[in-house]
């Protein structure tokens, strides 16, 4: 660290934030080129869940106490496997190619080991 400079730590800085965010503007760019009644339905529960894994981060880390900054990282990990169903059903409804299909799943099977770091480093290092 620079004399006199500080550098702070924040959540966009995580992998998993950084995975949910880019899983959350890939969904939603997906699901703009889809039907009505696909949009109506399977997307906006997709979008939904993809989107509250990383409002759910953003949420926990705002949280000063441990034991609410991990429920809400608990909450985001739900999401991240919710998200992961609604990808399957796009994918077997052939609503999305196969090449966006491999790129959502990867990242989208990534996160909960991401989110797992998260709730462990704040198991281990915070003291409330």
């Amino acid at each position: 660290m620079l004399e006199g400079k500080k550098t702070f730590f924040s959540i966009e800085d995580t992998g998993a934030h950084k995975l949910a965010h880019k899983a959350g503007e890939i969904v939603w760019s997906e699901v703009q080129k889809w039907p009505w009644l696909a949009k109506r339905t399977l997307g906006s529960q997709w979008i939904d869940a993809t989107d509250s894994v990383s409002a759910n981060l953003v949420e926990g880390f705002g949280r000063f106490h441990k034991k609410d900054r991990v429920k809400f990282y608990y909450n985001a990990k739900g999401s991240a496997l919710e998200s992961l169903e609604w990808a399957r059903k796009a994918i077997e409804r052939k609503l999305i190619d196969e090449s966006k299909a491999k790129e959502i799943i990867a990242i989208l099977e990534q996160l909960p080991r991401e989110i797992n770091f998260q709730i462990k480093y704040s198991m281990e290092k915070l003291k409330s």
